[in-house]
C-alpha cells in the first residue's frame, strides 16, 4: 500500500457489478476508520448491466423488456446511488472513490462538481471541451467539441455519468466515462431520463481514441491534482 497521505488507486480490471459493489463496501469501512486518510479511487469496467439509482422513476426510464435484456446479456440491478437509470459496460471507465469528504473539506454540492472538474480536465487533455448542464449532474460535450469535426446536432451529448452515495461522510459509487462503449446499449433505457443523445471518446475521436489504460492514467492524474489543490485550499491548511 502507499503512503496513507496519498490517495490509494485501485485497478479492479473487469469486474462484475455487485462483487464491485462489495469491494467498495469493503474499502469504504477502511476509510471510514481512518486507514486512508486522503481516499480510495477504484477504477473497473463492469460486463453489460443497468444500474437503477434512488430517484424517484427511475425504474420507468428502462425500457427494453426482459427479452431483449436476456438476448444482450445485460444484468439489470437497483443499486443505493443517487441519480437515475444508466448503462455499464465493456468499454466505458467507471470510477468509485471512496474519500473522507471532511478531510477535503467539501460538501456534496462542491464534490459533485469536483468530479465534473476531474473529467472536463481529462477530456480536455485529449482535445475535448466538457461541459456542464445546468441542472443535470454529469459531463457533457457538442459533437463538434473536438478539432476537426464538423458537428452533427447541437444538442448537448452526455460523455459521463454520474451517481453517488455518502456514509459516514465518506463517498462510494461515482462515475462514468464512455471510452470506447457500444452506445447500442443505451437504447435499452433513456439514460438519467433526460431525453437526451449519449457519445463517447471514440465516437468524437476516431482513430485518435486513446486507450483505456491511457484514459485510465489521465484520470488518476486529474484526480490526485484536484484534490490536492482541494488540500491546500482548505481553511485547515491556510
Amino acid at each position: 500500500m502507499n503512503n496513507p497521505a496519498f490517495l490509494e488507486i485501485l485497478d479492479l480490471g473487469v469486474m462484475a457489478y455487485k462483487p464491485a459493489w462489495d469491494k467498495q463496501l469493503e474499502i469504504h469501512a477502511q476509510v471510514s476508520d481512518g486507514k486512508f486518510a486522503a481516499g480510495t479511487l477504484l477504477f473497473v469496467e463492469h460486463p453489460p448491466v443497468v444500474t437503477i439509482g434512488r430517484h424517484p422513476g427511475s425504474a420507468k426510464h428502462l425500457l427494453a423488456g426482459e427479452a431483449l435484456l436476456r438476448a444482450r446479456g445485460v444484468e439489470v440491478i437497483e443499486t443505493d446511488r443517487g441519480g437515475d437509470i444508466t448503462f455499464h459496460g465493456p468499454g466505458q471507465l467507471v470510477a468509485y472513490p471512496i474519500l473522507d469528504l471532511n478531510h477535503y473539506h467539501l460538501n456534496l454540492h462542491a464534490y459533485m462538481r469536483l468530479l465534473e472538474e476531474i473529467v472536463i480536465t481529462t477530456l480536455g487533455h485529449y482535445g475535448v471541451r466538457g461541459e456542464r448542464s445546468e441542472g443535470a449532474t454529469g459531463v457533457w460535450v457538442r459533437p463538434s467539441s473536438s478539432s476537426g469535426r464538423q458537428p452533427l446536432t447541437t444538442d448537448l451529448a452526455k460523455i459521463c455519468a454520474m451517481g453517488v452515495k455518502l456514509r459516514r461522510w465518506v463517498t462510494f459509487h461515482g462515475l462514468a466515462l464512455n471510452v470506447t462503449t457500444d452506445l447500442s446499449y443505451f437504447g435499452l433505457i433513456n439514460p438519467c431520463g433526460l431525453s437526451r443523445p449519449v457519445t463517447s471518446l471514440q465516437k468524437l475521436l476516431g482513430d485518435q481514441t486513446p486507450s483505456m489504460q491511457q484514459v485510465k492514467d489521465t484520470m488518476a492524474a486529474a484526480f490526485k491534482s484536484l484534490l490536492d489543490a482541494q488540500k491546500r485550499q482548505s481553511p485547515a491548511s491556510s
